[in-house]
């Protein structure tokens, strides 16, 4: 029979109890199954990174440990820069402080919004959950931190298109 000592039995339960708290607290963190897009590594992205809102939406940023990634409340705004630049699309395109935003219909679910600028590389993805009341002032917020990122196009509407000879 092996004897173990009070003391280590004592360091192995508080070990076991910390290692299950961090587990705990990590399995639902803002932030948990959101990626990096493929290009978050571009230099954009980073400066992009340094001017995140502390608050966006009535909500506090909760998360931005990934490039190019961050979270406003509990997953309530996620924002994803260096996604590929969405092709032409007839999808909805509003454009907010001149930013061009499309409007992802097919992916927005549950009454939240998924937006992608259009016209700017690297693009960049938001989503704003059904719990912002306030989509508007989140787009425009978005629009001033995105507004940087070069712009090679813009959308174009039935206005833009110039009436048959």
């Amino acid at each position: 029979m092996v004897r173990v000592s009070r003391a280590r039995t004592a360091v192995l339960a508080v070990a076991v109890v910390l290692t299950a708290g961090v587990l705990v607290s990590c399995a639902d963190s803002p932030g948990d199954g959101v990626t990096a897009a493929p290009h978050a590594g571009d230099a954009a992205c980073g400066k992009l990174a340094d001017r995140y809102p502390d608050r966006l939406g009535g909500q506090e940023l909760t998360f931005s440990d990934r490039p190019g990634v961050a979270v406003w409340g509990d997953s309530a705004i996620v924002l994803r820069c260096g996604v590929e630049p969405p092709v032409p699309t007839l999808d909805p395109c509003a454009t907010v402080d001149g930013v061009d935003w499309v409007s992802r219909e097919d992916r927005s679910k549950d009454g939240g919004k998924f937006v992608v600028t259009y016209g700017r590389d690297p693009a960049v993805e938001a989503v704003v959950s059904d719990e912002v009341v306030a989509v508007d002032d989140v787009l425009v917020a978005l629009s001033a931190l995105v507004e940087p990122v070069k712009t090679y196009t813009k959308c174009v509407g039935m206005a833009d298109v110039p009436p048959p000879p």
